[in-house]
């Protein structure tokens, strides 16, 4: 077969298969949002508490429970999850939640920990508090940080949610998987290149946004106020 009549036979194949596209892209997106919100919940409250802590063994912990789902193969975690919470969308969601926490959480902490800790010192000298030191001078230094990692776990997210057909999860990868079963490449194309353009373009709009972050000026968000009062 030629590549023209291919291509023609492809077209074909997914403007038929259009709904099931559609749904199934709608699904991987909530599937992979979801899992990424999730871990944006957990993972950059604690990276800013680590970063504020003087706890070595609290960050040798943390850092070391989150490495350790990086460890675990995908494969391996859905498998030890089924027994827990059975098959479908809720324990492949858990699953990418859990690989979503260590980049999320190593940049928080490397944003955080960016900050000149003589600029904090002054602050504190001021009377700015804990909580006005991180709202007003760590949290606009370490933005772009937090807004790298949570472009780099998107698109990873993404990736990975095709995996979440295997425990009847949804997404893109019911068509991948369904295409290997019934040996369909055409089928196989259309939900690898799906997730493709899904990844590209979450890396494209959060890449603009990462870009607007840097041309902030951190400390232009301080207070003006000349007596702050000190935070608990």
């Amino acid at each position: 077969m030629s590549d023209k009549s291919w291509w023609s036979g492809f077209t074909e194949f997914a403007a038929a298969r259009l709904p099931d596209l559609w749904a199934a892209t709608v699904e991987h997106l909530w599937i992979s949002a979801l899992a990424v919100f999730l871990g944006c919940l957990v993972a950059i409250p604690v990276g800013i508490l680590l970063a504020n802590s003087s706890n070595r063994y609290l960050k040798s912990i943390t850092f070391g429970v989150a490495n350790l789902f990086q460890t675990i193969p995908s494969l391996a975690l859905l498998a030890l999850l089924i027994p827990l919470m059975g098959i479908g969308m809720k324990p492949a969601i858990f699953a990418l939640f859990l690989y979503a926490l260590l980049p999320l959480l190593r940049n928080t902490y490397a944003g955080m920990e960016s900050a000149d800790r003589s600029i904090l010192e002054a602050a504190k000298g001021m009377g700015y508090g804990p909580l006005q030191r991180i709202m007003f001078i760590q949290l606009p230094i370490a933005l772009p940080y937090i807004i790298s990692g949570i472009r780099v776990t998107t698109v990873y997210i993404i990736s990975w949610t095709t995996l979440a057909s295997l425990i009847g999860g949804g997404g893109l990868g019911v068509l991948i998987f369904s295409g290997l079963g019934v040996n369909k490449d055409e089928l196989i194309f259309l939900g690898a290149f799906a997730a493709i353009v899904l990844a590209l373009l979450a890396d494209f709009v959060l890449g603009q946004v990462e870009k607007w972050s840097t041309r902030k000026k951190p400390l232009a968000a301080a207070p003006t106020s000349t007596s702050p009062s000190a935070a608990a």
